[in-house]
């Protein structure tokens, strides 16, 4: 029997596709393209332009993970890096975002942010943990552009911030760096945002950015000087020390003001240049464009003289030393040292008027050196040794004028009191070269000799005066006290000798009496003497 086949009493079910499910199958990849499509329209919408930045290395970036930020806002991201051609710099190519088209201008500048200490200031450091990113400062330029070069630093002043820049010229830079702060009356208003070494070599020009409201305090007439640190000086004066603020001893800085003697000035412009002085001192020096230069010759030692040494009339500064020079004159073979010297125009000259007239140079300086005026070295302090130029009216000063034809015109000069105290003492030593001193030495001694001699004969006579003369004179005193003693015996009261005396001396007075009658008597009768006295005279 043919063998029945397993579960042949088992119906076979009737194949058959319902339209819902055919569709539902078609419907989750179409929807999954669809989704992506739209993805990928709206990448492509949103995403902005790749641009591509030149630094001069990677370090601390990272393809597919370093942001680019303004304002800690992420606007793009490093998509590769790549080195250049001749391998000096790296080429980051950066994928920037829809909203930050506008960045993309000509002076847009990037830098990579990272920790860094400069000027005193310390930035970056939230790139510790975070990671080094590139900063932004956008642009104003309505130029575009895709292709950048990269900061190695951060810009110290950023396209949005209010303020001037200024530019400073300087014989030296000093402490200062990028960031260095700028103060105006010790309060921190601007630091320094750029230098560069002068062309020439002679020099440094900074930049420096002021900020708003302070700007408006950056006159025409402003004077900027270096305020680094410590600023110690010894010259004609003496010592000095001098800081501007506690900070300035660490950090270096630079001041500004506006002279004392002119405070009233305008604004200054953006861009102005200014001199950098190396302190306030020169700063404050009044820059006298009206001045005149001269020359003034010495032939003492200018040891301590410098330039910008002080000419002083009375104690006011009127001029200062520019350079000093050595010359040879073959005629006299001998070395002088010219000095060089601007004599400021106010106050000398300006001062100087006739019947309420100023005078021109020539005249003013022909009149006072016809009246002795001249130019002398002398020591400013003792301690320092500095010298400065003093210029006062000396009567017995020889005639001499300024010879115009030089250029510039020599004014003369008188050797300092220290210079005449050397000739002085020169010419006494001469003339004590002169004096025998020899011969003088041999009189003295001989007569010191002869001194001695008599020294010892006088010895010897005193030793004789002592030995002989004394008791003789010693007896002769004796014999004289005895004479005496008998003398004021004689001359007593009652001694017979005073009492004769008395009476001898009442007979003389008789004696005169009859004398002056007689005389009296003769004088009335001249005849009694041939004929004697009348008898009745007598009897009368």
């Amino acid at each position: 029997m043919p063998e029945t086949p397993p579960h042949a009493d088992i119906p076979e079910a009737a194949v058959g596709q319902s339209r819902w499910s055919l569709f539902l199958i078609w419907l989750i990849p179409v929807i999954v393209v669809v989704i992506g499509a739209w993805l990928a329209a709206k990448t492509i919408v949103e995403q902005g332009s790749m641009i591509t930045i030149k630094f001069n290395t990677a370090e601390g970036l990272e393809a597919g993970k370093t942001k680019i930020k303004y304002k800690n806002v992420d606007i793009g991201e490093v998509k590769n890096i790549t080195l250049s051609h001749d391998r000096a710099t790296v080429i980051v190519y950066a994928q920037m975002t829809k909203e930050a088209e506008n960045f993309l201008v000509k002076d847009t500048r990037f830098w990579i942010v990272r920790p860094r200490v400069a000027g005193g200031n310390i930035s970056g450091l939230g790139t510790l943990l975070s990671g080094a990113y590139i900063g932004v400062d956008p642009g104003k330029s309505a130029e575009e552009t895709e292709y950048f070069v990269g900061l190695e630093t951060p810009p110290a002043v950023t396209q949005d911030r209010l303020g001037k820049q200024f530019v400073l010229h300087g014989n030296s830079l000093g402490s200062l760096d990028i960031g260095s702060p700028i103060y105006f009356r010790r309060v921190e208003v601007g630091q320094v945002i750029a230098f560069q070494l002068d062309k020439s070599g002679g020099g440094v020009t900074l930049q420096i950015f002021v900020n708003a409201p302070y700007d408006q305090f950056v006159k025409t007439n402003s004077q900027f000087w270096q305020a680094s640190g410590l600023d110690f000086s010894a010259d004609a004066n003496g010592f000095r020390l001098d800081t501007e603020s506690l900070a300035t001893i660490v950090i270096a800085g630079i001041e500004f003001q506006s002279p004392p003697t002119d405070s009233t000035g305008s604004p200054a412009p953006a861009n102005k240049a200014f001199r950098l002085a190396a302190d306030r001192t020169q700063a404050m020096k009044v820059p006298d464009i009206a001045g005149e230069t001269f020359m003034m010759t010495f032939r003492e030692s200018v040891r301590g003289l410098s330039p910008g040494a002080p000419i002083d009339f009375h104690g006011i500064v009127i001029g200062e030393v520019e350079s000093l020079q050595l010359d040879y004159d073959p005629s006299q073979k001998l070395f002088n040292i010219p000095v060089k010297i601007r004599l400021y125009r106010d106050p000398l000259f300006t001062k100087y008027r006739n019947n309420g007239e100023p005078l021109d140079t020539k005249h003013i300086l022909d009149r006072l050196v016809e009246r002795g005026f001249r130019g002398q070295l002398r020591t400013g302090n003792l301690l320092t040794q500095q010298l400065y130029i003093a210029m006062d009216f000396f009567a017995d000063a020889p005639k001499t004028k300024i010879d115009w034809s030089k250029g510039p015109p020599v004014l003369p000069t008188l050797p300092g009191p220290f210079e005449e105290l050397q000739a002085t003492v020169s010419r006494i030593f001469k003339k004590l070269d002169k004096v025998p001193l020899d011969a003088i030495s041999g009189d003295l001694r001989r007569t010191l000799q002869s001194l001695d001699g008599t020294v010892r004969r006088a010895d010897k006579l005193i030793n004789r005066v002592d030995t002989e003369v004394v008791p003789e004179v010693r007896s002769t005193l004796e014999g004289t006290r005895k004479a005496l003693g008998s003398v004021e015996s004689t001359l007593a009261v009652d001694a017979p000798l005073q009492q004769d005396a008395r009476e001898a001396l009442r007979e003389l007075g008789q004696a005169a009496q009859s004398l002056r009658t007689l005389t009296d008597y003769l004088e009335r009768h001249p005849e009694a003497i041939l004929r004697g006295k009348k008898k009745e005279e007598e009897t009368q």
